[in-house]
């Protein structure tokens, strides 16, 4: 039925795949039968593989079953949900936490929620597809400010009168590795009584020693904000999560359709995601580790040439001026074995690298990839 417009992806060089690996997440996997130095994974504090986590989930299963049966609200939840709230609540210093199937289901359920008819919405155009597609389902106006534009965004945010007004912003950028200026947004928000939603999946576990993007800036959680956060990135589990004032929690419990009308998270997903948590706040060492590893490698790749961007954190893009040499170094990285995969229209807008350094990656993992760079650059 689609035969023709597969053809004109694979014409295109846009044409996708998935990739089943036969060993656990972690800095090396194995698939093909080939071991593969790992740069592509979310995995940022290495727990997707940890035993531990795994121990905890293998226990909830027991305790509770495999599969949570139905909705939270048909009591599909059990206790090991509501203490992952309590502490997701406490992790990010708010009233309340709302548990979410994915990240994905939770900007698209809450973002609809919290905005409707007569309201408008302020999106940073390189929010993620999940913000995008949550504006979309709302009913209220979305306003696109230009990337990270302060001055724009106010502009904007001046103009609107009557209505709720909603900024949506992710916290760290998934393609581009920058950071969204908090400080200077909480600022517009105060002013112009708006509301501000940070997706704050790829900074839950990463900035402000694990505790997230407020945290990195500072910025004690007010009623105004609420914070998207994931399980399935630096915590190595699954899910996500909304934290706010319990007042945006009991609403998005009532009204937010990818809470209402899905099966609760299964009790293995709670478990692993408590244990995780437990894990980073008993030590700060993997998210140094995290940030030294950043470090090396940025600093590396900035000395042979490449540009990276404005990455100011473990996503690290290799931008190649155009779509011609980013198949091509990805493949030549492949025959060294290391996976560093392509990244293409429409997810960004030329094709790119996106490398992704974790705290269990090893000095020489990077020292690797670095110098295979080098090689690639050379000729």
């Amino acid at each position: 039925m689609f035969d023709r417009e597969l053809q004109e992806l694979c014409r295109r060089g846009l044409l996708r795949e998935t990739i089943a690996r036969t060993s656990l997440q972690g800095p090396l996997i194995t698939f093909g039968g080939r071991e593969y130095i790992n740069f592509s994974s979310n995995d940022y504090l290495g727990l997707a593989g940890d035993p531990r986590i795994a121990l905890a989930a293998a226990e909830a299963a027991e305790r509770f079953g495999s599969g949570a049966g139905s909705s939270r609200l048909l009591l599909g939840g059990s206790l090991l949900h509501e203490k992952l709230e309590r502490k997701v609540a406490r992790f990010k210093k708010t009233e309340s936490a709302l548990l979410f199937n994915s990240g994905y289901a939770a900007n698209t359920g809450a973002i609809a929620a919290l905005a409707g008819e007569g309201d408008v919405v302020f999106s940073d155009e390189l929010n993620h597809a999940s913000i995008i597609d949550g504006c979309r389902l709302s009913k209220a106006r979305v306003l696109i400010y230009r990337h990270r534009d302060v001055s724009h965004l106010e502009a904007l945010v001046r103009k609107e009168g009557g209505g709720r007004k909603l900024v949506v912003t992710d916290s760290v950028f998934s393609m581009d590795g920058d950071i969204a200026p908090l400080a200077e947004l909480c600022g517009i928000c105060r002013q112009y009584g708006a509301m501000l939603y940070v997706d704050d999946a790829h900074g839950t576990g990463v900035l402000g020693r694990g505790r997230g993007a407020l945290a990195h800036f500072g910025i004690s959680p007010e009623p105004w904000m609420v914070q998207m956060g994931t399980f399935s990135k630096a915590l190595g589990s699954s899910g996500a999560f909304i934290a706010g004032s319990r007042s945006v929690t009991d609403w998005l419990l009532n009204t937010a359709r990818t809470f209402m009308f899905s099966t609760a998270p299964a009790p293995c997903v709670a478990g692993a995601s408590l244990a995780a948590l437990r894990l980073m706040g008993k030590s700060r060492r993997l998210v140094r580790r995290l940030w030294e590893n950043r470090e090396r490698l940025a600093t590396g790749l900035r000395r042979i040439g490449c540009n990276i961007g404005d990455s100011e954190t473990p996503v690290i893009p290799l931008l190649m001026g155009g779509n011609g040499d980013a198949p091509a170094l990805s493949s030549f990285l492949r025959r060294k074995k290391i996976y560093a995969p392509l990244i293409r229209p429409p997810s960004v807008r030329e094709s790119r690298l996106r490398i992704t350094v974790t705290a269990a990656h090893h000095e020489e993992h990077i020292d690797s990839l670095i110098g295979a760079v080098k090689r690639f650059r050379q000729g």
